[in-house]
């Protein structure tokens, strides 16, 4: 299923990058060269919003509803492509057979909501104060879209941008991450198979700053909704900022998500949700559980418990592992480095902190655990974006709340107790987008907003209703009447 040739998605087809130039797409696998990508520029860029301009009125004149539907057939589809789509996002990502099924399901359930939210495209109606005027407000599209896509989930990814922006009536401009080029092509084969207009979505490929930075600067872009690095994120505000026209910006940046494990805590569950957090997806996401605070009365026993769960992860890409490939080779040599820093500066390994030999050439990186680590330590205070996660001590509920809060970032984090009181004072005093209970540090679903606060957001959700909100302008509408023109 994975081309030799990928191209750009503009216009409801495949073409060439205007200069023809192209880069090497390499399998985190094994290394190997699996395809050769078309290397975008500003006039690719300019193409696809082109082509995105001329399709964007005529697709939000169409109902709702009707949008609902086509996406409706688009989850059906994604359905029925389930082994051909796992296929082209493990050989882009690598991630276990698991994973790579379970991306494309958690993707058509999200087109299944987004399809019901077609029927349900509510405005409020409001009473006035004035006789003779009526006063509501409406959804109205933003336009044109422009969708800057991360490599760790790429088809989950472009699903929560592409489908609330379709059933807002929005034109979609993707912007793959160069490392994983295919999965945003295949999604608009799918599309167009659904009924999407010509034009609607499309597609560019290459480096950020050839063909992401002049997409962010077109001012008909009306949206840019960013996942990925904190300075990129920030990088790409300023742009807009500078634009003629200003444009709405999402961004859904990074965490350094805490998990907290009080003395009550169930050890073995919390043991147990801890490594999920940090191992699935080899740690390469922003909802990874890369801090665990916990109590110095279980600190031992849970160390012990942590250390035997991480030994059982499997490491590899087949339909029984559990932690695939890091992303690329500069990857795994930059959590290497980061891991040999942090040993020198006094931290101690109690798990992996190396590479897997025996997948080499392949990037994998074995589930490493670290203690004796300063909270200001770099890797306590950096998004890692790896298979790696640290463990501190704290002396009760007070201290742990207090490093739970004690970095830059915002997102997501956990408390293993059943103490209610604990819980509440959690729930309240940690400063995030989502909290979990008793759980791992990840845990949304379709109607579910996602997002975070701090350096991990800008106060945008992705997805569930508050979707809509990303990809809608409120208008509101005011209608004045003469009843003795009756």
């Amino acid at each position: 299923m994975y081309p030799d040739t990928i191209l750009h998605w503009i216009d409801d087809g495949e073409v060439a990058s205007v200069g023809g130039q192209t880069f090497e797409k390499r399998s985190p696998i094994d290394d190997r060269v699996v395809a050769s990508v078309t290397r975008g520029s500003a006039a690719d860029a300019t193409r696809a919003v082109d082509a995105a301009a001329a399709a964007a009125d005529g697709w939000s004149r169409l109902p709702a509803p009707k949008r609902g539907e086509i996406i409706g057939r688009a989850a059906s589809l994604l359905r029925a492509n389930e082994r051909d789509l796992a296929a082209i996002v493990q050989a882009e990502t690598g991630k276990p057979w698991k994973s790579a099924v379970a991306e494309v399901g958690s993707s058509a359930d999200l087109g299944v909501f987004m399809e019901s939210e077609g029927s349900r495209f509510y405005g409020r109606t409001m009473t006035s104060p004035i006789p003779n005027r009526s006063v509501r407000t409406e959804r109205s599209p933003v336009g044109v879209c422009a969708a800057i896509m991360p490599f760790n989930s790429p088809l989950a990814g472009v699903a929560w941008k592409a489908f609330p922006a379709l059933v807002c009536g929005n034109a979609v401009v993707a912007k793959s991450h160069e490392l994983t080029p295919q999965t945003a092509v295949a999604f608009g084969r799918l599309l167009r198979e659904a009924g999407l207009p010509r034009g609607v979505y499309s597609v560019v490929q290459g480096m950020g700053a050839e063909v992401g930075t002049p997409l962010v600067e077109d001012s008909r872009v009306g949206l840019v909704s960013f996942t990925g690095s904190v300075p990129t994120g920030k990088l790409i505000q300023r742009t807009v900022s500078g634009r003629p026209v200003l444009a709405k910006v999402c961004l859904e940046l990074g965490g350094k998500n805490p998990l907290i494990v009080c003395d009550d805590a169930d050890l073995t569950l919390a043991a147990e949700h801890a490594v999920a957090s940090a191992f699935i997806d080899a740690g390469q996401r922003c909802a990874a559980g890369s801090r665990l605070i916990v109590f110095d009365r279980v600190y031992e026993a849970f160390r012990d418990a942590l250390v035997a769960r991480t030994a059982a992860v499997k490491v590899g890409s087949g339909p029984q592992d559990d932690c695939g490939p890091v992303i690329s080779r500069q990857s795994l040599d930059r959590l290497l480095r980061a891991v040999n820093g942090a040993v020198k500066r006094g931290a101690r390994v109690l798990a992996g902190g190396h590479a897997v030999e025996a997948l080499a050439p392949g990037y994998y990186m074995a589930p490493t655990v670290l203690e004796n680590v300063s909270h200001e330590d770099e890797v306590s205070q950096q998004e890692l974006f790896g298979p790696i996660t640290c463990l501190y001590p704290a002396a009760g509920f007070d201290e742990a709340i207090r490093m739970a809060n004690a970095t830059a970032f915002g997102l997501t984090g956990a408390i293993h107790t059943f103490n209610s009181n604990r819980i509440e004072q959690f729930i309240s005093r940690y400063h995030a987008g989502l909290v979990s209970i008793n759980g791992p540090t990840y845990g949304a679903g379709p109607h579910m907003p996602f997002g975070g606060v701090k350096n991990s957001g800008n106060g945008f959700r992705e997805p569930g209703t508050e979707a809509l909100d990303v990809y809608c302008e409120w208008k509101t509408v005011v209608v004045n009447h003469d009843p003795s023109r009756v």
